[in-house]
């Protein structure tokens, strides 16, 4: 929405995540004996740690899709050490007999993880636009002051709905200072709101960084027989 991008363009954009997991999780399972399966899971939770940590001054600066590369590879490649291992990890100590049912477990409870973890990271994203969106309108010297709680109460409901050019059809009519201000605001707004809501990423992958330390103390575990064939 900042970017005026398409969803196509959005996805390209978004690509370098994805296509960088994807590979990396091959080539290290591929090499997966030449390590501990902890040491791996470390070294995925400090690189997506790491790429998000990057994202943080990127976002109010980006103009393009290209200032996501550099992060998006970094997360990446933290994200394909993970998925190459954990299921592994958890699933190895499994007996056959009830690998398929500790498998079907070990999905749900990630499909869940995932879910909860978008909705709520979302909501802590719109509740930050929302507290930063009033408290820059109330603060601008700009906006007269019978229009503040009106344009702190649009730009809630729909700012952070709407593209750049979507807000400025949005604004016509209204004068050109105050046109001005309100898309400086949004401007300013969105980003933060948005470093904000990383933070429940980079917490969720701190904690797993603390918890890969405590899996290098425990005995790798051996794997069962029929692991491979459900991961497969």
């Amino acid at each position: 929405m900042v970017l005026g991008y398409n969803a196509m363009e959005s996805g390209l954009s978004i690509a370098p995540l994805s296509l960088t997991m994807f590979a990396v999780a091959l080539l290290a399972g591929k090499r997966a004996g030449r390590r501990r399966p902890a040491s791996r899971i470390r070294w995925g939770f400090m690189l997506l740690v790491a790429g998000l940590v990057l994202l943080l001054p990127v976002i109010p600066r980006a103009d393009s899709g290209w200032w996501l590369l550099l992060p998006l590879l970094v997360a990446g490649s933290g994200l394909g050490l993970l998925v190459s291992q954990l299921n592994n990890y958890t699933l190895s100590p499994i007996s056959d007999e009830r690998v398929s049912e500790a498998a079907s477990v070990n999905s749900a409870a990630g499909s869940f993880g995932l879910s909860f973890g978008l909705a709520f990271a979302g909501g802590i994203m719109l509740a930050a636009l929302s507290l930063i969106f009033t408290g820059l309108s109330e603060s601008s010297t700009v906006l007269p002051d019978n229009e503040k709680q009106q344009v702190a109460r649009v730009l809630e409901d729909d700012a952070q709905l709407l593209s750049d050019i979507q807000l400025q059809e949005l604004l016509q009519g209204q004068p050109e200072e105050s046109q001005a201000e309100i898309l400086r605001i949004n401007t300013e707004a969105r980003p933060a709101a948005l470093q904000i809501a990383l933070g429940i990423p980079i917490l969720a992958g701190g904690l797993g960084l603390l918890v890969s330390f405590r899996m290098r103390q425990l005995p790798d575990p051996e794997p069962s027989s029929g692991g491979g064939t459900v991961l497969a």
